[in-house]
């Protein structure tokens, strides 16, 4: 595993900027022109979301994270990548430490669309 370093002290008002959710992720769908981006679409209650991940090589089995809830962010601006759109960013623990990434996800069920935070 790889330690980073801590990250530059932030003011807490740039934190209260982050529109953290909770989402059930109801569908995992594979794209074709792409070795490493899914797509997932996430239901926060009352709406819901396509967000693209780049998870393909991380999971053997894409469809085990279908209905798990795990933590998003929703007021990012939407992004183009492989010609389609990504309407959120999902959180995920280890990426950036190298090792294989796992959901962040709330202990017990919640409903969808609680604030993190």
């Amino acid at each position: 595993m790889k330690l980073l370093p801590l990250k530059p002290t932030i003011k807490f008002d740039d934190l209260e900027k982050i529109d953290i959710r909770v989402g059930t992720i109801e569908k995992v769908e594979n794209i074709d022109n792409s070795d490493k981006l899914a797509r997932l679409i996430v239901n926060f209650g009352d709406f819901k979301r396509t967000i693209l991940v780049g998870m393909k090589k991380e999971r053997e089995n894409l469809k085990e994270i279908e209905g798990k809830q795990s933590l998003f962010v929703v007021n990012l601006k939407p992004k183009k990548m492989m010609g389609e759109l990504s309407e959120g960013m999902m959180f995920d623990i280890g990426y950036s430490n190298e090792i294989i990434p796992v959901l962040a996800m709330p202990e017990k069920q919640v409903p969808d669309g609680v604030n993190a935070g």
